[in-house]
């Protein structure tokens, strides 16, 4: 019933003569009204067509005893479960961006090789996690570690609900292991950070003042031929009211590595602004915490095979299909 007003009240704000004047929201009203039609038609079969179809025939088969009526029942009703997870998915990624594409910073902690070598193993993990979903993924920028691992690394991932599937992704990562790089085999812990941010839309106008940016450009680091070690192609751009910092080194022309970094500011700073505008959401600042104790979101213990998800407050063991039942449930917290 909330959904059919929620619908009746868009059409009628999309019939008034005026909507035009203001495009940007008339595409927004088309878009939630596609949405709210899917969700409204498939609840109406389930509760009338189909739905009263499949308890005809269960009735039917209950009172003939026909296997037959029996399995054709069962058949739709599987149907109509598929159509249910169907409008779970809506409703789990249904905030603004969750179907836009995506951007992935991940930072080692204080640590030194162990927390650069944590980091890269999470780059590692989301790449092949993104590729197992078929989704697209670059490398913008990756800054080596001194003996292993990554300093830091910014990826972007490109597919349908990209952003929906990460968003949950941001905070703090917590590897418990004995370390390879210790002699004795002791047991360490590592801490790292991943940042997620959906990719914005070319003509939303965020207003960057050029007074406000520092750019700085250095040499690429890591493989890539001499040619990008030895010229100052990578750009680094630093927001300084904000603080915030984007980088790209993943090209050899240096314009197209600012606007590339120029871009995933603009990103970022419209991120930062729609957070400030929305009190549920918790501030840049406080997603991006101390890399330390107390802070994770996920903790992996590699002696037991196991990971802990903090926010979900269970322990799966690690295995690949199991991913997809942690994203899932973290959607739901969400």
């Amino acid at each position: 019933m909330l959904r059919k007003s929620g619908l009746e009240e868009v059409n009628a704000e999309l019939e008034q003569p005026d909507v035009w004047n203001e495009p940007e929201r008339a595409q927004a009203l088309g878009k939630e009204r596609s949405s709210l039609e899917a969700i409204v038609d498939t609840l109406d079969q389930m509760t009338q067509g189909a739905g009263r179809r499949v308890s005809g025939l269960l009735e039917l088969a209950v009172e003939a005893d026909d296997e037959e009526t029996f399995n054709e029942a069962v058949a739709e009703l599987n149907t109509l479960e598929e159509k249910l997870a169907q409008l779970e998915f809506r409703r789990m990624f249904s905030g603004e961006y969750d179907s836009a594409d995506c951007y992935l910073d991940i930072q080692a902690g204080s640590g030194g090789t162990e927390a650069q070598d944590w980091a890269s193993m999470l780059l590692r993990m989301y790449l092949r996690w993104a590729e197992a979903r078929g989704f697209k993924t670059e490398v913008i920028e990756e800054s080596e570690g001194e003996v292993a691992g990554i300093k830091s690394a910014t990826i972007k991932i490109s597919g349908e609900y990209a952003y929906g599937w990460l968003r949950t992704e941001t905070g703090v990562h917590r590897l418990v292991r004995k370390s390879p790089f210790d002699s004795g085999g002791r047991r360490h812990t590592s801490f790292s950070s991943a940042f997620v941010y959906p990719e914005v839309d070319d003509d939303i106008d965020i207003d960057i003042n050029p007074a406000d940016l520092r750019i700085d450009v250095y040499r690429a680091s890591g493989a890539g031929g001499q040619h990008v070690n030895r010229t100052e192609s990578a750009v680094r751009i630093t927001h300084i009211p904000t603080g915030i910092v984007t980088q790209c080194q993943n090209d050899r022309s240096q314009h197209k590595n600012k606007d590339q970094a120029m871009k995933q500011m603009k990103a970022k700073l419209y991120e930062l602004e729609m957070q400030k505008k929305n009190a549920e959401k918790q501030a840049m600042e406080d997603t991006k915490s101390d890399i330390g104790w107390g802070s994770q979101i996920r903790s992996y213990v590699l002696d037991d095979s196991a990971l802990k998800t903090c926010v979900l407050g269970w322990k799966p063991a690690i295995h690949r299909r199991y991913w997809t039942v942690v994203w899932i449930n973290l959607s739901k917290q969400v």
